[in-house]
């Protein structure tokens, strides 16, 4: 700040109080929708986990079960589901999932399903065949909407536009950590029974258990994507509470920085007024 008038200064310092507010109003508005989005992650764990119990059960009931769902085929396309915000000021929150998908798809051939405006504008740069843009913004994504993108998903799956699905998202760890995370969709992966050995149980499936099993796979997904959706957004509102909180303690040492170099120049000022009264009362 050598040579800055204290006008100067003062209007910086105005200005860095101004931004303070609204990193300091945002940072509030994080942590109380943290709250609430920690809440629903630990309410939709269950649901896709009783659900995964149901297609084991079913496995495990039959063990010549077939299903084009668990059917391993190669690899040639695959399609990846990929969570990310809605805004930025979040830390390297979108960046760093974008960074990891970026990493495993090198090389390979992939569409791409993006949920987030984040997302659908990373891909639109890339030239990435995106599958659809009705998600655009993960904010607006609701339960009915995860059940659509399911049937999507299997549909596509089952008429072999792609080989593979995968889900990328940011695990939320606690507050301050955040993990970013690809996990496989299709086909599933099921622990056969060992031949010969008993079935686990001995519940009836009407009308057989291989539609049930391919009925129940679409909730399935849905479930895990929703499931997903909760861990991301509850993972961005940790992020952009932490960026928010560091940029207040920023904007805070800024200000006392500034404070520091006006009242030296106000200081300077004075001692410079007083010199020249004192030089023109000796004359």
């Amino acid at each position: 700040m050598a040579g800055a008038s204290m006008k100067d200064i003062k209007l910086r310092i105005k200005s860095v109080e101004s931004t303070m507010q609204i990193t300091k109003a945002m940072e509030l508005v994080a942590s109380s929708k943290l709250r609430k989005a920690k809440e629903r992650v630990e309410k939709s764990r269950p649901y896709f986990e009783v659900l995964h119990a149901a297609l084991s059960d079913i496995v495990y009931s039959n063990a010549e079960f077939s299903s084009p769902y668990i059917a391993q085929r190669s690899v040639k396309k695959t399609c990846y589901v990929v969570i990310a915000g809605d805004r930025g000021l979040a830390g390297g929150y979108n960046a760093n999932i974008l960074k990891a998908v970026a990493a495993e798809t090198q090389g390979k051939e992939i569409c791409v399903l993006p949920i987030g405006k984040k997302a659908l504008e990373h891909f639109q740069r890339s030239k990435t065949q995106i599958l659809t843009e009705r998600y655009a913004m993960a904010g607006d994504i609701t339960v009915s909407d995860c059940f659509s993108i399911a049937k999507l998903l299997a549909k596509g799956f089952l008429a072999g536009e792609y080989d593979e699905i995968r889900l990328a998202y940011t695990n939320f760890v606690s507050m301050l950590s955040q993990q970013p995370s690809i996990i496989k969709l299709l086909p599933l992966q099921v622990n056969r029974p060992e031949p010969g050995s008993a079935p686990r149980g001995l519940t009836l499936y009407e009308p057989d258990s291989e539609t049930v099993y391919n009925a129940i796979v679409p909730e399935y997904l849905a479930g895990l994507v929703y499931g997903a959706l909760c861990e991301s957004v509850a993972s961005e509102l940790g992020a952009r509470r932490t960026a928010m909180d560091a940029a207040s303690k920023n904007a805070g040492e800024m200000i006392d920085s500034l404070s520091l170099h006006y009242n030296r120049a106000r200081q300077a000022a004075i001692t410079q007024e007083i010199t020249e009264i004192v030089a023109g009362a000796e004359a």
